[in-house]
């Protein structure tokens, strides 16, 4: 096809002509057959067109940590300073990561906003071990000393529910601190990951300080899902753990004529947490007095006392729950040869005259052998 308006600069001749000459389009003149123009790889389209897709985010998939400008500085700050470390240069993009939200948690503590580890594991999508080792490296490397969080401070920037749920915040986490201390006396926190502990204390004090059949009915995944917070499996444990302990003790109250379960102890929570130290007084009494008697009953039948830790009132969790050590077999052992073997087995093994004749004169002739 023809271009008008265009000419040959060798013979003037009008006929030009697209001549696509391998990958590159040309301007040739049909008459002469000179190159008019060359295409330009730049001005070249290569390639298919592509269309922008509009895309929805998943709000499930949005983590956002809203903090002051004053935060966010010195996270920039002390995440150049540690990005820049020789500890931190060849390090995966992971960890890198990590890093970053490993700044903002120490920026928080420094600047007293409440906030913890598994928060910062959470929004990162990472081990929570992992975000402790890098936070423990970069406040050394830094040489930050960061402040411990108190437990309350924690509780009370998280009690916030809706209002038809609504609750002063003080008074729940006065409650849930009380309820986090009995843990501790009675074992329950020994070895265990913090975070489910204290979701177990706001759950059982928010339900204890008003206990309607709505919120003894409202389950800890609703209870979640109000505070817009992931479920820890271990929480359950835990709720279940601290119920245990509270029947124990609600069992010593003198005024409650009822039989107190896992299912009604709610109620008993403030009474409970009041005269918790009478309480766990008197009931250690009654259960040692219980366990003079079995022990007697059980010294005359000839049985085995059990472990320690199933005669005790309260126990650490590992002595409670202990696993079962394997006991070695001596006749699973592995045959290397090198054995000793008795005169007795010898002797075992010889069965006619004939043989135990053999056995003497090999014994013989192994004695000559050894004398000369």
């Amino acid at each position: 096809m023809s271009r008008p308006g265009l000419s040959c600069p060798g013979c003037g001749s009008s006929n030009i002509v697209d001549d696509a000459l391998y990958s590159q389009a040309q301007l040739v003149c049909v008459d002469c057959g000179s190159v008019v123009s060359e295409g330009v790889l730049a001005d070249d389209p290569v390639g298919c067109l592509m269309t922008d897709i509009k895309t929805k985010v998943s709000a499930s998939h949005v983590c956002i940590l809203r903090v002051h400008s004053e935060i966010e500085d010195l996270s920039n700050t002390y995440y150049n300073q540690a990005y820049q470390h020789e500890s931190f240069i060849k390090v995966s993009l992971q960890k890198k990561e990590v890093l970053a939200g490993c700044c903002v948690l120490v920026s928080c503590r420094l600047l007293n906003w409440p906030i913890t580890m598994g928060t910062i594991s959470c929004l990162l999508d990472v081990d929570p071990m992992v975000v402790g080792v890098v936070y423990q490296e970069m406040v050394k490397v830094l040489h930050i000393t960061a402040p411990i969080v108190n437990v309350t401070d924690v509780m009370e920037a998280s009690s916030d529910v809706p209002e038809e749920f609504a609750e002063d915040s003080r008074a729940l986490s006065k409650r849930a601190v009380a309820l986090v201390e009995l843990a501790a006396d009675t074992w329950i926190v020994t070895g265990r990951k913090p975070i489910p502990i204290m979701m177990a204390a706001i759950y059982l004090a928010w339900q204890s300080l008003k206990p309607n059949k709505q919120r003894l009915k409202f389950s800890l995944d609703k209870f979640c899902q109000l505070a817009k917070v992931n479920k820890l499996r271990p929480a359950m444990k835990r709720i279940t753990e601290m119920k245990e302990v509270l029947c124990k003790l609600g069992k010593e109250i003198p005024w409650v004529r009822v039989e107190v379960t896992l299912e009604n102890v709610i109620l008993q929570v403030g009474d409970i947490l009041n005269n918790r130290y009478a309480l766990l007084r008197r009931a250690m009494r009654t259960h040692e007095d219980a366990l003079l008697a079995e022990c007697q009953t059980r010294y005359e039948a000839g049985e085995l006392s059990p472990n320690w830790g199933k005669r005790v009132l309260f126990a650490p969790p590992c002595v409670v729950h202990a696993k079962k050590r394997r006991v070695e077999q001596p006749g699973l052992k592995d045959v290397t040869g090198d054995e000793e073997i008795s005169d007795s087995e010898i002797d075992s093994y010889i069965r006619s005259p004939r043989e135990a004749r053999e056995f003497a004169l090999t014994q013989k002739i192994l004695s000559e052998s050894e004398k000369s």
